[in-house]
């Protein structure tokens, strides 16, 4: 490829699997990150090589890349497997792993670009500077950094990729930073088996006793959407764009995929001569993407601005889904809504009863606006906003052929000395005025020669040459430009070998396969003039830096590490009487507009204040409004 003044803007999809994955490169995505069978940050989301093979091949047709996920923290007993997986996957094809646990570097690893993971828990410019420093080309940044703080750490460190959160599921604490489902469940969140305590139900209660807020999901954060945001994003120096979902399906994968791939290109349109899509290829979609009906706890930019008010479901953790009017009316077993929506049979409906529980229900038949659930729910009444989370209309066409990719190119026939020549080149994304030009960001072209005798044809060829040229089927080109030079159109050429011709330069592939080495990359250097206590935090409970085998402690170490204490929490031989479980951007008090630095009112309460399961386990928290966070600690 060559150098380009446009900036390559990534979409980056999830894919659960192998077909979540093509269904991604499919509807748009510029790459996909995907677990192996092992050590990825969800468990339940594995894949075998021969699936990530598939899926690398398919990718690599539009220039799109894989990534795979082995970022979980290694126990000692894995760090041989988890070597030998690292290079299968290297012999795969595919073209980054993302890694938390700092030992991996310590390993003979092969020539592979590293990302480091959100685990590592990416959210000062010094954690950046000092990654990329190791050798990491891009770091995936913590989903709560601002627009501004973004911008900063692209200004400081312009050299590293920086990957960012878009959309999808909010985890309240840092990534990498939270232990509150291995202490209460001996679950790891590091290990890609978190328990999801954030979406539990609990107390706020303060230091007397007073119950603050009863039976409240006080950590369960709603869903990011960034969709409105990505220009922002990309001119404070984004590069990649990140879909949560490695365990959402196939469907999910489709809209949401649809959805940012047509703002991406909506920006690379406005902006030609500043962007441009990290991949190849158009897409073609037979269905309109509604980011409304897929899985979600209602929509927050986060801290895209800073810190607002409204980024979390108190009432429920899961999905509400859209808006779609209030009851009218009830009558018998039936109601009426008013709103605009339609409803089709079948249609999962859901509202937030007197209870603060969210409450669901399946329409069994429709009459217009008058709905007929299988069961009339407890609790509806006038007035009761109603949200669909289940649109079984949307579904139906989300199950069918949703899109096409193709890659636009000109064939170009030319007669030589002695035969034929043809000659495919790829077009650019077309600009704002709808039409294309021949791209300058990809060497050479495709070509292919075959010798025969030029023979003056004698009725017109031109009609059967294009119609052979443009026949590309299952191939992933679309051809919107023939060319015919030197007379060409005048000359017989069978058809056989017009359809030779082509499969010669549509076989081909858009970029020759890298060479393999066997020899390892580079160990990185480890003199580091960064301070290894990126937060407060670090100096105070060292296992927040996750040592959790010899090669990693043995790598912190050579960093400057000294503390004899900084076994990883699932590791520990002993823990902290109180541990911190969790360090959090989102505040409760601010939430309950009781953060009188911003406006709130005096509370009433005296701190400090707990969070109180269902079990009577408490957990402390404590607000350091210096930093504008809050810590979690268990009793």
């Amino acid at each position: 490829m060559k150098t380009s003044s446009t900036k390559p803007l990534e979409l980056l999809a999830p894919a659960k699997n192998l077909e979540c994955g093509m269904a991604a490169i499919d509807h748009g995505a510029d790459a996909v990150y995907i677990g192996a069978s092992r050590f990825g940050a969800r468990a339940a989301a594995g894949n075998s090589v021969e699936d990530i093979i598939s899926l690398t091949a398919y990718a690599h047709r539009f220039a799109a890349k894989v990534y795979v996920t082995v970022n979980t923290i290694v126990y000692e007993d894995e760090l041989e497997d988890t070597r030998q997986l690292i290079w299968q996957l290297y012999r795969a094809g595919v073209d980054a792993i993302l890694i938390q646990d700092m030992g991996l570097l310590k390993m003979q690893l092969p020539r592979i670009a590293l990302h480091a993971s959100t685990q590592t828990d990416n959210r000062t410019v010094q954690k950046v500077g000092w990654l990329s420093d190791l050798g990491f080309e891009r770091v995936v940044l913590a989903r709560e950094l601002s627009v501004n703080e973004i911008a900063h750490i692209h200004k400081q460190r312009p050299e590293v990729e920086l990957e960012v959160f878009v959309h999808g599921a909010l985890c309240v604490s840092y990534s990498g930073q939270c232990y509150a489902s291995q202490h209460c469940f001996a679950r790891s969140a590091n290990r890609g088996e978190c328990a999801q305590f954030c979406r539990m139900k609990f107390d706020l209660v303060d230091a007397d006793g007073y119950v603050v807020e009863r039976e409240r999901y006080l950590l369960s954060m709603k869903d990011l959407c960034q969709i409105d945001h990505l220009e922002e994003l990309a001119a404070a120096g984004a590069s990649s764009f990140k879909i949560e979902g490695r365990l959402k399906d196939v469907a999910y994968v489709k809209n949401v995929v649809a959805a940012y791939s047509r703002q991406l290109d909506n920006i690379v349109r406005k902006y030609p001569d500043r962007y441009r899509r990290a991949s190849l290829g158009r897409v073609k979609y037979t269905f309109e993407p509604d980011l409304r009906k897929t899985f979600n706890r209602g929509y927050t930019n986060y801290f895209a601005a800073g810190r607002q008010a409204g980024i979390a479901s108190f009432d429920t953790p899961k999905a509400m889904g859209e808006s779609v009017g209030r009851v009218k009316e009830i009558r018998g077993n039936s109601f009426t809504v008013a709103g605009t929506a339609t409803f089709a049979n079948g249609d999962g409906l859901c509202f937030v009863n007197a209870r603060h529980e969210l409450q669901g229900f399946r329409v069994n038949r429709v009459d217009g606006n008058r709905l007929f659930p299988l069961s009339m729910p407890q609790g509806l009444k006038p007035g009761t906003p109603l949200h669909r989370n289940n649109d079984e209309a949307f579904a139906k066409i989300m199950a069918r052929q949703t899109a096409v990719r193709k890659i636009p190119v000109k064939m170009t026939l030319q007669p030589t000395v002695d035969g034929i020549r043809l000659k495919m080149s790829l077009l650019d994304f077309p600009t704002s005025s709808g039409s294309s030009s021949e791209t300058n960001l990809y060497e050479g072209m495709k070509v292919c020669e075959r010798i025969c005798p030029h023979q003056e044809a004698q009725k017109p060829q031109r009609e059967n040459i294009i119609k052979q040229l443009t026949k590309l089927g299952n191939t992933p080109y679309l051809c919107q430009e023939v060319e015919l030079e030197s007379g060409v159109d005048h000359l017989f050429i069978p058809s056989s070998l017009l359809a030779d011709l082509r499969r010669g330069v549509t076989e081909q592939p858009i970029f020759p396969a890298p060479t393999l080495s066997d020899t390892p990359r580079e160990a990185p250097t480890f003199a580091t003039t960064s301070s290894l206590a990126w937060t407060p935090e670090y100096r105070r409970h060292p296992y927040l830096y996750n040592i959790s085998n010899h090669l990693s402690k043995a790598f912190y170490q050579e960093q400057g590490l000294t503390t004899e204490t900084a076994d990883a929490f699932e590791v520990a031989a002993s823990r902290p009487t109180r541990p911190l479980l969790m360090q959090c951007r989102h505040c409760i008090k601010f939430s309950l507009g009781y953060c009188e630095r911003h406006g709130g009112k005096k509370p009433t309460w005296r701190e400090p204040l707990y969070l109180r399961l269902a079990d009577g386990q408490r957990f402390r928290l404590d607000f350091n409004c210096a930093e504008c966070q809050m810590n979690l600690y268990a009793e």
